[in-house]
């Protein structure tokens, strides 16, 4: 079985305090981009902790109130719509990351970021490739970053009820498309993300 905390072990040694920063909402057409960054304590026991994208819904919205009761601290930060569009997506990735960063106390003298680059990131940090997959905090700042930004959509659909935010959370879908064809992007649109849809229009 996969050990999820053996690369946080190994580092403890050289560094006192550690965060895993994760992200989730890279690739929709609405909505914010979500990053969280979770500490946790040494060997927190959080059993069915795993990458978001491996937990249905309810076990990650259990694993949510688990993880803030146990994490030691933890932040969640995000760009909007607007942001992403003035930036691009990477830059407003890195921008979430660094309000859920900064977010925490006391800063962290090492954050783990999900990914293989972190050239925007303002703190002290490595990168780990699946991350989300492998390193235990990654894990719990994906589960973070992903049940809040469905939350997110879920309040953006009550107020744009004909995209169905609730249920696609703003992702390309074909329902997505023939939305935006009734009824055009609404403020919560990346509109940098619609080019070739508005070019076929």
């Amino acid at each position: 079985m996969l050990d999820l905390w053996k690369i946080e072990r190994e580092l403890r040694t050289e560094y006192a305090g550690i965060c895993g920063v994760d992200e989730a909402g890279r690739g929709p057409l609405a909505g914010p981009v979500v990053a969280a960054a979770v500490v946790l304590p040494d060997g927190a026991e959080l059993p069915g902790l795993n990458d978001s994208k491996k937990l249905t819904e309810r076990q990650r919205e259990a694993l949510f109130d688990e993880i803030c009761g146990t994490a030691l601290s933890y932040g969640i930060g995000l760009a909007d719509a607007e942001e992403i569009d003035t930036i691009n997506i990477l830059n407003a990735t890195y921008l979430a990351m660094n309000r859920a960063i900064a977010a925490l106390a006391p800063t962290p003298a090492l954050c783990l970021i999900d990914g293989n680059r972190s050239d925007g990131i303002q703190y002290v940090n490595q990168c780990i490739v699946g991350g989300d997959a492998v390193c235990a905090s990654i894990a719990a700042a994906s589960i973070l970053a992903k049940v809040h930004r469905d939350r997110l959509m879920r309040e953006l659909h009550a107020a744009y009820p004909h995209y169905g935010f609730d249920r696609h959370k703003g992702y390309p879908t074909r329902a997505h498309y023939a939305a935006l064809d009734a009824h055009g992007p609404a403020a919560v649109h990346r509109r940098s993300f619609l080019k070739k849809w508005e070019a076929k229009r």
